[in-house]
């Protein structure tokens, strides 16, 4: 059985930074406190109803990917056992259990890092509409879902909250962060993806795009946020791909097709979730987390 979702933390006395569509991100000095809450989102819209321990497997499968990529790139990782916490925050383990991660204070980069292994979602859309994908010129008549030759760097800005992103090349992210550090976080994302790609491969999942966040640290480029999640990458079933067509999913794009079947506006005010999608959500997650990890919820 589900624990009771934590939609939003409370602790009281802790500086609140923010809260963003799914975090809540708090302030203890020298470090933050990262809380991956049950929120949902999707078209970057916020719905009314959590998705039970979502919180909880971001975090868990985050901490994996750290752990695995701790060789091609640094981490903001500290802690993430409530024990190992400042001691401040140790009457809040019911809020904080298995769902925060204690971590350097970094500088974000004001661009999505973002890694594109199969034609879909918006690169699709793109280059249905001009044969391109952030400056890269495809070949002609790709199909949707299809794998791409090579996976491709594919950045885009950072939109405020309750606004879409938008994908741009790679020289307008040379613009905004710099040519050294663009370069910097094609290579290292590339490189993430590509490792966890095959990886995936042999756990029966296509990682068939994902999206990143860096910053600075004391001056290092450094891996940030979450890292190959169902909320941050498209995670497909193996044994049912086929292109041509949309996927199945271990992600939130089972939510999105429930609310493009309805005519979402994509813009608040979000519906009430059915029971029946809020629980095959939670059990996409769920899987992901398993397939990847090898280990169930802790």
């Amino acid at each position: 059985m589900p624990e009771k979702p934590v939609i939003q933390t409370n602790l009281e006395g802790v500086p609140l930074v923010g809260r963003g569509k799914v975090r809540d991100i708090y302030d203890l000095g020298e470090h933050l406190l990262i809380v991956a809450s049950d929120r949902v989102s999707a078209f970057d819209v916020i719905m009314p109803d959590p998705i039970p321990d979502k919180g909880k497997v971001l975090t868990q499968i985050s901490l994996f990917w750290f752990e695995q990529m701790a060789d091609l790139t640094a981490n903001h990782l500290v802690a993430w056992e409530v024990a190992d916490f400042p001691k401040q925050l140790h009457k809040f383990a019911d809020q904080l259990a298995g769902r925060s991660m204690l971590v350097k204070k970094a500088r974000p980069l004001a661009i999505e890092a973002i890694v594109r292994g199969y034609i879909t979602g918006t690169g699709w859309k793109d280059y249905q509409a001009t044969g391109q994908v952030c400056g890269y010129k495809l070949p002609q008549g790709l199909q949707e879902s299809q794998k791409l030759d090579e996976p491709l760097f594919t950045p885009s800005t950072k939109a405020d909250l309750g606004l879409h992103d938008e994908n741009i090349d790679m020289q307008q992210a040379a613009k905004i962060v710099g040519d050294e550090t663009a370069r910097q976080v094609a290579q290292r994302a590339l490189a993430i993806y590509g490792r966890a790609r095959d990886y995936a491969a042999g756990r029966g999942i296509i990682i068939a795009d994902t999206k990143f966040e860096f910053g600075f640290h004391d001056g290092q480029l450094i891996l940030i946020d979450e890292v190959l999640t169902p909320d941050s990458s498209r995670f497909w079933p193996a044994d049912d791909y086929a292109p041509g067509r949309g996927q199945k999913s271990f992600d939130k794009q089972f939510l999105r097709d429930y609310l493009e079947s309805i005519g979402f506006a994509k813009k608040p005010p979000a519906p009430k979730l059915p029971a029946e999608v809020i629980e095959g959500t939670r059990a996409r997650y769920l899987e992901a987390l398993t397939r990847i990890t090898g280990q169930g919820l802790k």
